[in-house]
């Protein structure tokens, strides 16, 4: 079986090149007989249908009780739910999706217990149980999101990259639930971080955007000055997808430097200049890594063609939605171009981008990251010049 995806760059007008990835268990002849390849990816894929299933039965006990006069807004997350189950469950012995988009044990009337090997009804049923209010769904969403970053290492690099976006998607909905509370992941990030730098938007998109035109970090080890040519390169594919990150970065401080010159002085310019520090973060994140790595970080280009006009703080709200629902893409993409330890640090970032995506007014989608988010997307911020 074979699924497409694209990849995704946002400050080289995101171009998409297609690949074909392959994530199916295979058969082959032993001794005359027919013998099924394990699949690596089974518990992973079982524990993450038994988590949907506890979810999905949670939705059905608040529905059936204090949240019936919300169904109209609980159902199409319901609904999204089904969706991430049947993608899960594509390969597992006993819960193959059906035509429906639901799963066997799952349809789309009724949730039911996990129907995979590996998968616990009792456990199921008693985390379903305990939720009994919106409010504790919306824990439960939050909470189910942070446990499937848990699995991020163990997953092949497809399956991590469901999972990143899965979790960002059920974090979406902790939010439209009104769980408010940080997503935190269990597992360290990489050394080469970066904090925010202290500047934002400062309310004229020329004198924002000369910052990235001019800064280029040196091939260094980071933290030394010196070079770092002793570094272990990058896989191919990894140095590639940090690249298009770093890009996308660069793009994305030079589009915030036009937002906040688009908005007047109150929480959306606040939440620009918010935004605006934390893109700086992960491009010197992604800058220091590549650095850290031997390989020389991208330049930022000297200026960026919009993709629209923007002329009021409407469109720069546009902008901004824009922007992020790109990078959903991309960090979808890093996420499985990363090494294993490395992951969730991807993960976060296009948990945030999801997020910020959808403060801003962009339509939401079951998995943000994945090719089908993005696949009618007008161009973003091109290079000029």
């Amino acid at each position: 079986m074979q699924r497409r995806r694209r990849r995704t760059t946002l400050a080289l007008g995101l171009l998409a090149a297609a690949t074909v990835l392959t994530a199916c268990t295979g058969s082959g002849h032993k001794d005359g007989g027919e013998q099924r390849q394990a699949d690596p990816d089974l518990p992973v894929r079982t524990r993450a249908v038994a988590a949907t299933d506890a979810l999905l039965a949670a939705y059905d006990t608040v529905i059936a009780g204090p949240g019936a006069g919300r169904a109209g807004e609980l159902q199409p997350l319901r609904a999204e739910l089904l969706r991430h189950r049947a993608a899960f469950a594509e390969g597992l012995p006993s819960a193959a999706p059906t035509a429906d988009g639901s799963a066997t044990g799952a349809t789309a009337g009724s949730s039911g217990p996990a129907a995979t090997a590996g998968a616990d009804p009792t456990a199921t049923a008693t985390a379903a149980a305990a939720v009994t209010t919106v409010a504790e769904l919306g824990a439960a969403e939050r909470r189910t999101a942070q446990a499937r970053l848990a699995d991020l290492p163990a997953a092949s690099p497809d399956l991590a990259r469901l999972l990143a976006s899965v979790s960002a998607s059920d974090a979406l909905h902790a939010v439209a639930l009104g769980d408010t509370t940080p997503v935190t992941a269990g597992a360290p990030a990489p050394a080469a971080s970066a904090t925010a730098s202290p500047s934002g938007p400062t309310g004229t998109a020329a004198s924002t955007a000369a910052s990235p035109a001019g800064s280029t970090a040196p091939a260094t080890a980071p933290g030394t000055g010196t070079p770092a040519a002793s570094a272990t390169p990058l896989p191919d594919g990894t140095a590639t997808a940090l690249q298009s990150a770093l890009a996308a970065e660069h793009a994305a401080v030079y589009g915030y430097g036009v937002v906040g010159a688009k908005l007047p002085d109150d929480q959306q310019r606040t939440d620009a200049r918010t935004a605006f520090a934390t893109h700086e973060a992960r491009r010197d994140t992604w800058r220091r890594l590549l650095a850290g790595s031997g390989a020389t970080p991208g330049a930022a280009a000297a200026g960026y063609q919009l993709p629209f006009a923007v002329a009021d703080a409407a469109g720069a709200a546009r902008l901004a939605a824009h922007i992020e629902a790109r990078l959903t893409d991309v960090y979808g993409e890093l996420v499985a171009a990363l090494p294993a330890d490395r992951r969730v640090t991807a993960a976060d970032a296009l948990r945030g981008t999801a997020l910020q995506a959808r403060r801003w007014g962009s339509a939401g989608t079951a998995f943000p990251g994945l090719p089908e988010a993005a696949a009618t997307d007008s161009p973003a911020p091109t290079p000029t010049g």
